[in-house]
């Protein structure tokens, strides 16, 4: 069963402001992120356990992280029971777990 995917509104604003900078670096560049973070997603929502679970959350929560293709970004999300909640659309070495107070949001 496929779970829905929720963007929190931090993670919406993150997504399009990346994909916005990789079309000024390269028209069309953007497009392609887009379409990694939706693969990206399409996996999450068959295998919400496929993530690598993040370590030092608050306990009872299932918060994890997954790679996106291509570009150096991650997904951090929650898995509930209803619904994936992206907390972030985060680049990798920039600014570690900056996202994480958006877990208990």
């Amino acid at each position: 069963m496929s779970l829905p995917v929720r963007f929190s509104a931090e993670a919406a604003s993150e997504l399009n402001a990346a994909a916005a900078w990789y079309d000024v670096q390269q028209p069309g560049l953007g497009e392609t992120f887009l379409e990694a973070v939706d693969a990206t997603l399409g996996y999450l929502s068959d295998w919400p356990g496929s993530g690598a679970p993040v370590p030092e959350v608050p306990a009872g929560l299932d918060v994890r992280r997954a790679p996106v293709a291509r570009f150096p970004y991650h997904l951090p999300y929650v898995v509930l029971e209803s619904h994936l909640r992206i907390l972030a659309v985060a680049h990798d070495r920039r600014r570690p777990r900056y996202w994480a107070p958006r877990v208990i949001e």
